[in-house]
């Protein structure tokens, strides 16, 4: 008799879909320009196809309003960016800034982090950032932080050698759990986090008094 295979688990959502209300502006980016730099679901598994130049790949999760990944993209322009956000106002805001700068090292797709990196080759990575992911503040959801043993094995068979995580969070219990996490994972040793560019959300958080810990791990 033969043991039944038990389907595999979706990982629980970490983001709740909170789309609100699209401005002319965003509607626009997202009809009529998003199209120009999605990246689409069949190049996901040679991502550098879908870019003029082979370069290295940084990819961000929850780009949020994208302000700050359109400037890191403008900045770098002898790496590629792929960016990853579930709210449609966010992209279609980065989609004029895109169009905005002639950003051609930028590819964006309108989708979540488990709908994508089990796709992506191993060791298609150079960069792996993450920045202020919801700290879920609440000990009873705190199964639904990003952030965990599981969500760090996936990333670390995304990242080439030499290749590094990049986390930045302003609540410090979350920090703290995210730091343990890292301690302890065999794939990752700590090193100095690459500069990047404020946030909005960043601002945001220090007028409110908070402390931002920006934390990287490196793949040997």
């Amino acid at each position: 008799m033969t043991t039944p295979i038990e389907p595999k688990r979706s990982p629980i959502r970490s983001f709740v879909i909170r789309q609100g209300r699209l401005s002319k502006g965003q509607r626009r980016g997202l009809e009529e320009i998003y199209p120009r730099f999605e990246l689409k679901q069949a190049s996901l598994t040679a991502p550098q196809s879908a870019y003029p130049k082979d370069q290295p790949l940084t990819l961000e999760v929850g780009f949020g309003m994208g302000d700050s990944l359109a400037e890191m993209a403008s900045n770098a322009p002898e790496r590629n960016f792929l960016g990853l956000e579930v709210h449609g106002p966010g992209v279609g805001h980065l989609m004029i800034q895109a169009a905005d700068l002639g950003l051609t090292n930028l590819r964006v797709l309108n989708s979540d982090i488990w709908s994508v990196l089990p796709s992506l080759p191993a060791a298609s990575l150079a960069c792996f950032q993450i920045f202020f992911p919801d700290p879920w503040h609440k000990k009873r959801h705190h199964k639904r932080r990003l952030i965990n043993a599981v969500f760090l094995d996936a990333v670390a068979e995304k990242l080439q050698p030499g290749g590094i995580l990049h986390i930045a969070t302003d609540w410090q219990p979350y920090a703290e759990e995210i730091y343990i996490h890292l301690e302890n994972h065999p794939a990752f040793s700590f090193c100095a986090a690459p500069a990047r560019a404020e946030t909005k959300y960043e601002r945001r958080g220090q007028r409110l008094g908070h402390v931002v810990t920006d934390l990287a791990g490196q793949v040997s």
